[in-house]
């Protein structure tokens, strides 16, 4: 796509979640103010007292235009203003108990309009929205906060997701074909079957509400656990989610009395055989195959515990 292209792309979207979100209705949210006025109600609620010029930077609004608001603000009791301690020459304006109930209001109301538009969209479709709106906000806002990451046991859903994330990421990233995804699919498949809770586990990794990790420990039989199907989505590498999974398993199968944890990977997959080498794992076998369309080299590796 041409820069052109892509520049017109971008104008076409803001016009859309413009209208989306009503920003050029008069009532926004069914309410008598605009999305200005609400961005600065809500800045104000926000805060336990709040400058002017304060105000006026972090929303990057004209001070005479920010004024007539607050001065607004002020006739409709939502707002109260008292002298700057450190400076005489300014105010802290904070919301009274009026303000307060109009600012939480407005929070619900936008909070139902986002959960009505969820409500019409397919299993799923929420999160990837979720997921694209977090990438836009940080790769274009440089002060954006980094969500960190949690590592929690799998729900319902989870292992559809793992099965789905894997084969996409694979073909993409390295031309593997469908039969990838059969073996996955199997893999998951097996675990839910004859998943036994106290020997096995699954971890997936989540940030922002989207699922960006995965792995699972499978019961391999004669003391032996299988570490299966670690995945760190591109989003989000770089974090030492792909350590923290693997010490996770390790953890695991330790205090399970497992003698011995057993993986199969292919040496392509450089970050993950980085991670197995520090943690301890050794190499016991490895052979060709066209399993997935390339040839491949597949390595069975091992940490005895």
């Amino acid at each position: 796509m041409s820069d052109s292209a892509l520049i017109e792309a971008a104008r076409d979207f803001n016009r859309f979640y413009t209208n989306f979100l009503g920003v050029l209705n008069r009532a926004y949210l069914d309410t008598p103010f605009t999305l200005t006025d609400a961005r600065v109600l809500f800045e104000i609620g926000s805060h336990d007292g709040i400058g002017a010029v304060t105000l006026a930077r972090d929303l990057q609004l004209d001070p005479a235009y920010l004024s007539r608001i607050l001065k607004r603000f002020r006739a409709e009791a939502l707002i109260e203003a008292k002298p700057d301690p450190s400076d005489l020459r300014s105010q802290i304006i904070s919301v009274t108990d009026q303000g307060r109930a109009q600012f939480q209001d407005l929070g619900r109301r936008s909070s139902a309009q986002i959960a009505e538009r969820f409500e019409g969209l397919a299993l799923g479709e929420p999160h990837s929205i979720v997921s694209a709106m977090t990438t836009i906000r940080t790769l274009l806002d440089p002060n954006a906060a980094s969500a960190p990451a949690i590592i929690r046991a799998h729900r319902p859903g989870d292992i559809g997701w793992i099965v789905q994330s894997q084969a996409k990421a694979y073909t993409d990233e390295y031309g593997w074909d469908m039969r990838f995804e059969g073996l996955v699919a199997d893999v998951a498949g097996k675990f839910l079957n004859n998943f036994d809770p106290q020997l096995e586990y699954c971890w997936i990794a989540e940030r922002n509400g989207i699922n960006v990790g995965s792995v699972l420990i499978a019961n391999g039989g004669d003391g032996v656990a299988k570490l299966r199907l670690l995945y760190v989505d591109k989003a989000a590498r770089g974090l030492g989610l792909g350590k923290t999974l693997v010490d996770e398993c390790i953890r695991f199968a330790s205090a399970k009395k497992y003698r011995q944890i057993s993986l199969w990977t292919n040496d392509i997959l450089h970050a993950a055989r980085s991670i197995y080498v520090k943690t301890g794992f050794r190499l016991i076998s490895e052979e060709k195959h066209c399993m997935f369309g390339p040839q491949e080299n597949c390595q069975t590796w091992v940490l005895d515990l």
